[in-house]
This record gives structure tokens, sequence and C-alpha cells, in this order.
């Protein structure tokens, strides 16, 4: 079985993908962990750069500077500066009509302004960043409804880093709770929230699961995993997203004005190409999933500039190196298996049906909201702040009237400045593009 290894040093690769190699070694699962492994591995590292090796060669892997100096090539080419100049020349050239796209992945959002495209694009093509920020979308009645969780007694969080300063009611975050005594533990994967139950049998660990098809099966599996060795103590507050049907709901209001969307390319290793088709048949709507280097996207938008200009509306995968056009199948299969689809708040768009992913009958010992007796109260949005309309698309982030001046990275009023894949954090840092 060939395994993806990231061109990273081996040295962290093993050290942030330990529980993986857990994992394919527990009989309960071993028919998919690979299967996730390889999906994982792409999602972390945040490209698809990779070389296969044996499962002994994985678990001893260190990689020769040779081998990543060739992986390092590779990645290097979508980045080159002469083939970046002929594809925005291609695209200046077959444009006929004003262009505005969204993409919905805060990968791309970084990605775009890093490399300056943003400044680059012609005049007539607009830039919008959706709901494709884990911690953005995150809506304010759930950071509310974990925020009061960390004041019981006996409770440990334990959470991605990213949430540590997602402000809620009265300015509170994780960060103050943990001062005021709260036990509140930075995990790098659901793998280390079961560790810490393991470690620690006498309190109740409750993993803050937020994300969309990218980290969901690895919280299934972890559930899966947990269930297997009867570990009892973890819970989730399963905040899990998926990302279609808050397209559907995009494309629906008429408050948000999108010709295409730059389709999420880490989703995509998940789920495929099929959940999205709707907005090509139903809503004529153009789609392509693309990755995260320049040349990535330039191709991209010239996919969409030339089916606009053909009167055409399709989905189109221009990220095959990485995307199946099925997807993974394992890793939606288990996810399918632990969580069943419900509805799901989004901050800005409010409450969608079908968005969410719930626990399953079978797997409800480890829902926190049942547990616990929780429940997800109506929370005020954060005063001043516009993230659910940056989110929407309807305002660019310097556009929101606290950008820059009350709301900054260092002090943040809302998510999308807080997140390092936000696009108001994004618009921030690179602002004198802006300028």
């Amino acid at each position: 079985m060939a395994v993806c290894l990231p061109y990273r040093k081996s040295i962290t690769f093993k050290r942030k993908y330990k529980e993986f190699i857990h994992f394919a070694e527990i009989g309960q699962w071993t028919n998919v962990s690979w299967q996730l492994i390889l999906w994982r591995c792409h999602f972390l590292c945040t490209r698809a750069d990779c070389f296969s090796l044996s499962r002994q060669e994985f678990d001893n892997a260190n990689p020769s500077a040779s081998t990543m100096d060739q992986t390092t090539q590779f990645s290097t080419a979508f980045q080159d500066p002469d083939l970046c100049r002929q594809l925005l020349r291609t695209l200046q050239s077959i444009q006929t009509s004003p262009l505005t796209f969204m993409e919905v992945c805060g990968t791309h959002t970084v990605a775009i302004f890093r490399s300056g495209l943003h400044s680059l694009l012609p005049d007539t093509i607009e830039h919008l960043s959706g709901p494709g920020c884990p911690v953005c979308v995150t809506h304010d009645s759930e950071v509310a409804a974990y925020l009061k969780l960390a004041e019981r007694d006996n409770v440990i969080i334990a959470t991605f880093g990213d949430l540590l300063r997602v402000p809620g009611p009265n300015g509170k975050t994780l960060k103050t709770a943990k001062a005021e005594g709260a036990r509140v533990e930075i995990v790098y994967s659901p793998f280390d929230a079961l560790t810490l139950a393991v470690d620690n049998p006498t309190e109740t660990v409750v993993f803050l699961g937020i994300g969309f098809e990218t980290t969901a099966p690895t919280v299934a599996a972890t559930v899966k995993t947990a269930q297997a060795r009867g570990i009892s103590n973890l819970l989730v507050m399963s905040f899990h997203k998926l990302v279609p049907p808050a397209l559907a709901a995009l494309v629906a209001d008429n408050k948000t004005s999108v010709d295409a969307f730059l389709l999420p390319g880490h989703v995509s290793t998940v789920i495929g190409l099929e959940p999205y088709r709707f907005l090509a048949s139903e809503y004529g709507v153009p789609g392509v999933v693309t990755g995260f280097e320049p040349a990535d996207i330039l191709q991209a938008l010239i996919y969409v500039a030339r089916m606009r200009a053909n009167g055409e509306a399709d989905i189109v995968n221009a990220y095959t190196r990485a995307v199946a056009s099925e997807g993974n199948p394992q890793a939606v299969a288990i996810m399918n298996e632990v969580f069943d689809h419900g509805p799901a708040l989004w901050r800005g768009i409010g409450g969608i049906d079908g968005s969410g992913l719930i626990f399953s009958n079978d797997y409800a010992e480890f829902d926190a909201l049942r547990a616990l007796d929780l429940t997800i109260e109506e929370t005020p949005p954060l005063k001043g702040c516009q993230c659910g309309d940056v989110l929407k698309g309807i305002i660019k982030p310097n556009q929101c009237r606290l950008f820059g001046t009350a709301c900054t990275p260092a002090k943040p009023v809302g998510p999308c400045m807080v997140s390092t894949e936000g696009s108001c954090a994004a618009y921030y840092k690179y602002r004198l593009e802006l300028s």
C-alpha cells in the first residue's frame, strides 16, 4: 500500500501524523485507514506534491534531499512568473464581460493575496471571499455554547488553536476563559483529544469539532476508535458544516451576486465533484475546483471566462493532481457512518437545513450536546462586526467600518480577523496592495 508523504521534513511529518499510523493498526477500521491518511496528508500540507512509499518506508520515513528537491521543483512550476504572465494574458484576451467570482476556501483567500493576484487581475474581474474559513463561519451561538461549557468543573476543552481567540459574548474568548481557570488544551488533531481523555480518566474531554468535510472524517475516525477502545470520557461538540448547502444558500440569496465559484480543493479531495453539479444545472453558475498556486488560480479563471464567453455552465476539475471526480468514497463513508446530516448555523447566513453533521444514533454517546444537556441559545451578533456580510460577499473586508481601526489581528472584534485564513486578516496583512 502506497502512502502519500508530504515534502516537509520527516520529523515534522512523523510528529503530526503519528495518529494515523495508530489508526491504521487498529483492526476495527483498517480497511479505510490508509485512504484517510492519503486525504489527511494533503489537507494538512495544503499541497498535493508527494511521492509514494511502502508501509514499511512510511514508518521509517526520511526522504532524501534530492527527492525533496524534486517535489519542491514540481510545486515551484505552478508559481513560475513567466507561466503566470502568459496565463494572465490569456485570461485578459478571452474575458468578454465583467466577472465576479467567489472562492470558498480560506487557503484560496490567502493564496490570492500572498501571490499578488488580487492586484494583478483586470479591473473587470472582482474577487469575493465566501464562507470558506472554518473559524469564521462558526456561529455566535456556537461560540457562546462552548464558552459556557468551559466554565464547568471537571471539563477539559480540546480545540484547534484557531478558536482560542474568537470573541464571544462580552468579548470573552477561550484564551480569557483559560486565564480564569478553565481547562483548555490546544490539540493538533482529534486523536490528541483522545489521548487527552485516556490520560485524564476522571475528567470529561470535549473536542470542539469545527470545519468542513476536510476535518469531519478524522473526527469520525477518532470517535470510532474511542468506541472500539471503550473510552467513554471523550465527547465532541459537532459544529461541522457542509459546503454545498452553503453554496446553495448563497446563489439563492438576491443580496449576493456571484457569476462563478472557485471551489475548495481540500473539501473536494473528500467529496469529489458531484455535490456541486446543482450550481451549473439549476442556477447556471459555473464552478472550478482548483489548487492553491498562482497558476492554478489563473487557470481556473480562464476556464470560467471561456464558459461565460460560450454561454456555458459546468463544474470543472482543474486540480486533477489531487482531486478525483469521485472524491474519497471511503472517507465519506466513515463520515456518514458516524454522522447524519442536520441543520446548522452559519455566521452571517443563519440556519441552513442539511448543512451540518450531527451524531447518528449508533454514536450518540459521544455527542456533547446530548450527554451534557447543552442547548444552543440564540446569541446576538458581535456589536459592530460585519463578518457575516463579508462571508456572503455583500461587502469587502476593508468596507467594514471597524476594519483596521477598532478591529485588527492584534485586537480582533470578529473571527474573520482572528483566523490566518480569514478574509479580513488577509486584507489587513496585504493591505499595501489595496492602497
